[in-house]
């Protein structure tokens, strides 16, 4: 397996990412330029945040159904097993956003200020379809991944980011609606016409290699209860990340100057998650082109690869007037917003690199079914947040500082005990870090 290979199947899934990450400072652009814009930029956070933790159950349906997709009758069960998540996720973001449920979690379990919290019910409200049109799609996707048309996924995302782009323009140029109001509404047009375009791309797998009366993959049929051994532990892997968006927001809003930091984080958040596109689309590649000894050793090339690249790439990023341009000119913060955000940039240097070394060890388990060693991996992550948040708010530290020095511990340990994990799942005379037995790779 060339380099080369690898790159071209990755290339469009970090596309895909990287453009995704690009809504969120598209929208966040827009408030930005609208009136109040501390408050509903702040509020809008709030709103993301937890979206996709009610949606955390459905995210690694990616992973899932490129892992154990391969004929028409898996494919029935999974779209079976999809549909049914989605109606569960759509009840909770009803009782959420609709119900006394909001004043529990929002003003109270999060202490929101009140002047942010009226503003992310509305915003919930229109949430509500957003884990059912994510479900939709991340199952598509991952039989398209499966089935290597990854640049279908590119191509939806594209889809997603001029719907979403095109709705915020248009809203905040022509609209009189608050700027939460006009940001959901915004992310809701770009997830369903992403699904839609999904639902276009997988026809011809549906029709070819996964049509009624086609052959039956090799091995035991997939079964509903092996389905749900496989994804619960992903499932609650993704509710674990994404329990740590709460968590750091609830953090800020109780530390030092809590509405510029609850307003600087989102912007934050955003650049770290561009930086760690590469990352994110890494683990599908584990599991789709992973088969033996003879494609380890080119796929863990290709990840370290990527280590040092993002390094390099978030490294110039941070450390030079790009940092600046980008907060002041394209999200045109306040300044004391934007010196907030700016100052705390450089403190997560390392997190895109330790992302991909993540993505990588966690595709190696997943493709070996060890799953559940991936959800303790990213319990121990949230563990070490947690307790260091907690610490920090015991002893005063600055915000965003305490949320940075978190999620590099929480990260770092997550690494040390999936390597330990991947070491034992691996043969013996297949090292994860140093050199193979010659002949074996």
């Amino acid at each position: 397996m060339r380099q080369r290979d690898i790159f071209w199947f990755w290339l469009p899934l970090f596309a895909s990412w990287l453009l995704m990450t690009a809504e969120g400072p598209l929208i966040a652009a827009a408030i930005n330029r609208l009136p109040d814009e501390v408050i509903m930029l702040a509020a809008m956070g709030i709103v993301n945040s937890l979206s996709v933790t009610i949606e955390s159950p459905i995210i690694n349906l990616l992973a899932t159904s490129t892992a154990l997709v391969r004929d028409h009758a898996s494919y029935l069960l999974m779209r079976r097993f999809t549909i049914h998540l989605c109606l569960i996720l759509t009840a909770i973001a009803i009782l959420v956003g609709y119900t006394p449920l909001f004043d529990a979690i929002v003003p109270g379990l999060l202490d929101v200020p009140d002047e942010i919290a009226r503003w992310v019910r509305p915003g919930m409200q229109i949430m509500i379809f957003w884990s059912a049109a994510i479900g939709w799609r991340r199952f598509l996707q991952g039989i398209l991944i499966r089935f290597n048309r990854t640049r279908s996924i590119a191509w939806g995302t594209a889809v997603r980011l001029l719907a979403s782009g095109g709705t915020v323009a248009a809203l905040a140029v022509w609209g009189r609606w608050p700027g939460v109001i006009i940001g959901a509404l915004a992310l809701m047009a770009g997830v369903l016409a992403e699904a839609a375009f999904a639902t276009l791309a997988v026809r011809p797998v549906l029709r070819g290699e996964l049509a009624a009366g086609g052959p039956a993959a090799d091995g035991p049929p997939l079964t509903y209860r092996a389905l749900l051994s496989f994804h619960l532990p992903l499932a609650a892997t993704s509710l674990l990340v994404l329990l740590m968006q709460p968590l750091v927001t609830s953090s800020l809003a109780r530390l030092d100057r809590p509405t510029e930091s609850l307003a600087a984080w989102p912007i934050l958040f955003q650049i770290l998650l561009m930086a760690r596109a590469a990352a994110l689309a890494l683990p599908e590649v584990i599991i789709a082109l992973h088969r033996d000894r003879n494609t380890f050793g080119p796929l863990r090339r290709f990840s370290f690869t990527l280590v040092g690249a993002v390094t390099a790439a978030t490294a110039v990023f941070t450390l030079t007037p790009l940092a600046e341009f980008y907060v002041f000119r394209v999200q045109d913060m306040t300044p004391d917003v934007g010196e907030l955000a700016l100052s705390s940039l450089s403190l997560f240097l390392l997190f895109p690199a330790l992302a991909v070394l993540t993505s990588w060890l966690r595709g190696l388990l997943i493709h070996g079914r060890h799953t559940r060693d991936v959800n303790v991996g990213m319990a121990i992550n949230l563990a070490v947040t947690g307790a260091t948040l907690l610490f920090g708010l015991r002893q005063t530290w600055p915000g965003l500082p305490t949320a940075a020095l978190a999620l590099n511990l929480a990260s770092l340990a997550e690494v040390v005990y999936l390597t330990w994990r991947t070491r034992a799942a691996l043969p013996a005379d297949l090292p994860l870090f140093g050199a193979p037995q010659v002949g074996q790779i």
